[in-house]
Formats: C-alpha cells, sequence, structure tokens
C-alpha cells in the first residue's frame, strides 16, 4: 500500500510544532508527499521486521528520495517500520517507492489554492479515479483526523498495478465534510 500524506495537515497540526523545516518551512510548498509503502494483508500488515539492512538510512539515499518524502526522519522511520518488512534492501525499497509514485497522478485540484476548502472524502477518492485508469473505488482510502484530510491510501501489487483492498477501503475516513489547508 502507498501511503500519500497530504503536507499542509501535517504541518499546520504537528510539524511546525517539531521544527521539521524540511517539510514544513522554506520556499517549498508540499501537497501529497509519501508517508509509507508497505506490504498490506487482507487483514493488517507486518512492521518493524529483522533485516540484515541498517536500521539508519544512509545520508546519500535519503537525500535521494526526499523530493518524494521531504523528511529525514520520515525517511528513517518508513525504512524501519514498512521497509524492512518487504523483503527488500534498502536501496530496491526506496526504487520501488519512487516507482509506486510515479505509478500515481495527483488530481489538478490539488495543486495550489490559497485558502482550505471542504470536500467530501469520496470526492477525493474520485478526484484520484479519474486521474488513475484502472484505480477503482475499492483500492483507495481517504484518511482524515480532527477534520482535515490526513492521506490518501491506494492499493497497489508487487508489480504496482491497482489492486483490491477491502480492509484498507473500510478503514477510510466516514465524515461527511474535510477541511483540506492549502499546501504553504
Amino acid at each position: 500500500m502507498l501511503a500519500l500524506s497530504w503536507s499542509p495537515t501535517y504541518c499546520l497540526n504537528e510539524g511546525r510544532g517539531r521544527n521539521d523545516r524540511t517539510q514544513c518551512g522554506g520556499d517549498k510548498a508540499h501537497g501529497f508527499i509519501v508517508h509509507g509503502l508497505w506490504p498490506q494483508f487482507d487483514n493488517g500488515y507486518p512492521e518493524y521486521c529483522p533485516t540484515r539492512e541498517s536500521d539508519r538510512v544512509p545520508d546519500k539515499l535519503g537525500r535521494s528520495v526526499m523530493d518524494l518524502t521531504p523528511s529525514m526522519g520520515l525517511i528513517g522511520h518508513m525504512w524501519r517500520k514498512h521497509g524492512s518488512c518487504s523483503g527488500l534492501t534498502q536501496n530496491d525499497y526506496f526504487e520501488v517507492m519512487r516507482s509506486a509514485r510515479g505509478r500515481v497522478t495527483v488530481p489538478d485540484g490539488f495543486s495550489g489554492g490559497t485558502g482550505s476548502r471542504s470536500v467530501s472524502p469520496n470526492q477525493v477518492e474520485t478526484l484520484f479515479i479519474e486521474s488513475n485508469p484502472g484505480l477503482s473505488s475499492d483500492a483507495i482510502a481517504t484518511a482524515c483526523s480532527n477534520g482535515q484530510l490526513r492521506e490518501v491510501r491506494i492499493c497497489l501489487t508487487k508489480s504496482l498495478s491497482f489492486r483490491s483492498c477491502p480492509q484498507v477501503d473500510r478503514s477510510g475516513c466516514r465524515a461527511g465534510s474535510i477541511l483540506v489547508p492549502p499546501p504553504g
């Protein structure tokens, strides 16, 4: 499963308090960023698996994916929690993560704007489905917290084709509407 986090929500609620300048400061306004790529079972997922790879992501490797995940802390966490369970080396895991992110088109409606807007979780999913041929409503879920868009979760096969994932779909946001804070 590929989790794309809506960075403005994180920065508004958590990131600024942590002085997360790479994701929440500076001159670059982030929209959707990769929050995770992990093996997803029909029920649950593994996490923090033993591996021969280091827990620490080398700086050069981490910096090579900062365009997708603009936080070295999140990159390291993603590897330890999810990548360690992938059966891949760190290099291969981040290469697959880049390919998975490249497989998903973020709808134009999330690229700009200056104010928060209200949408339904189903509208978010519909925009992604319309922008990604082959993506169906049972292969995507919108996550929310505190009435705001948190992330979009998209299920993929090992070959990065979209696939049904009923458990993820069922765990999606059930709010009638959510706020989408603007990038920046």
